[in-house]
């Protein structure tokens, strides 16, 4: 670490990381996390996120500790009202945990200073944080933002590179417990897939309706991988993704096979691990795949830059039109979502191309 650094740093027994958002934007901290926990490996680390993101704490073996909140500053619905006893309440939390330092980490769109001012008032005494702003005396290690376009693992390994935390690897890190992989093996027997069978996941849904590629299109993909590949493709998916998955599975005519909305995150997790390839939209699975090193075709909308969010480490393939409009971060597209306007055959030919590409086993 840069001098004056460890000599602060190296002391400190119960640590706060911050990442307030979804499963995909947890898993993308995790070079950091691992990064904090070899510097550190003495530490106690808590990890405060969403619900959303709370769903990500069975793969990370690097957290002793979650604390799930819902915070008002990053509530894009609108849920929350404005509530001051719930923001005292969460310092009283804080407080309670007897944290000496914390470690925020944002997207490029997102402030720290809110959290920071939690942190403050709750007696943290170390706060790290990185913004284009200058902090206004909210942190006490201030690390100016690096530029948007940045992917966002890097950005989180800049906050601690910045102060001079060493880097062991910059490469997505999971851990998928050997029950939940068990129980996935379990789950695809009972589809009637004998265990080490190939088969190719579909994961057909996601988080907002402007990254969800046709479900028509999607069942078609299914059935040029039976018709000519002889693959067996397996539906997964949230309970949400209900209609969307019953839409592929009829478009598929009897191609396809489902678990959607009957696995836990970990087996979901094991399920990537052990497909043949995953084809997905912008969604988790898209790093979950990542971090396994499964080859995966995504169906990258125009909603976000591929750049800050794009698998690194896998074989794969990014399809996606180029539109006017990107990115336009839009929950619902208001115009034809062009930007997913691709050919089953052209997603089978990227599919089959990679799988042709697969190292010899």
């Amino acid at each position: 670490m840069r001098a004056g650094w460890e000599q602060t740093w190296s002391g400190v027994q119960r640590v706060l990381v911050a990442r307030l958002d979804n499963i995909g934007d947890v898993v993308l901290c995790t070079p950091a996390f691992s990064a904090l926990r070899a510097s550190l490996p003495s530490a106690h680390l808590a990890l405060l996120t969403s619900p959303g993101g709370a769903r990500a704490a069975p793969l990370l073996p690097f957290i002793n500790e979650l604390i799930v909140e819902r915070v008002v500053w990053q509530d894009v619905g609108g849920r929350l009202s404005q509530d001051p006893e719930r923001e005292w309440g969460l310092v009283q939390r804080l407080r309670e945990g007897h944290y000496d330092a914390a470690v925020i980490f944002t997207s490029f769109s997102q402030s720290p200073y809110p959290l920071a001012l939690l942190l403050r008032l709750a007696g943290v005494t170390l706060r790290l944080g990185q913004s284009k702003e200058q902090d206004p005396g909210l942190l006490t290690h201030w690390v100016p933002a690096p530029p948007d376009a940045l992917h966002q693992v890097e950005r989180n390994l800049h906050l601690l590179e910045e102060v001079g935390f060493p880097i062991p690897s910059r490469s997505l890190q999971l851990q998928v417990p050997q029950a939940a992989r068990l129980s996935a093996r379990a789950k695809l027997s009972s589809l009637g897939l004998a265990p080490g069978s190939p088969f190719v996941l579909l994961h057909a849904g996601a988080s907002c309706p402007s990254r969800i590629y046709d479900s028509d299109r999607f069942g078609r993909v299914a059935q040029l991988l039976k018709q000519r590949l002889g693959l067996t493709s397996v539906l997964t998916g949230d309970s949400r993704d209900a209609p969307i998955v019953a839409n592929v599975a009829a478009a598929a005519g009897g191609a396809v096979l489902s678990l959607a909305g009957q696995t836990t995150l970990e087996e979901f997790a094991a399920l990537i691990e052990a497909a043949s390839i995953v084809i997905t939209n912008n969604t988790p699975a898209m790093h979950l795949a990542d971090a396994f090193r499964t080859p995966e075709v995504v169906l990258f909308a125009g909603t976000e830059l591929e750049e800050q969010w794009r698998p690194r480490d896998t074989r794969n393939r990014l399809l996606r039109r180029p539109t006017f409009c990107s990115p336009c971060y839009s929950f619902v597209c208001p115009y034809h979502m062009e930007c997913l306007d691709i050919p089953p055959e052209e997603v089978f030919s990227a599919t089959e191309e990679l799988l042709a590409a697969a190292p010899p086993t």
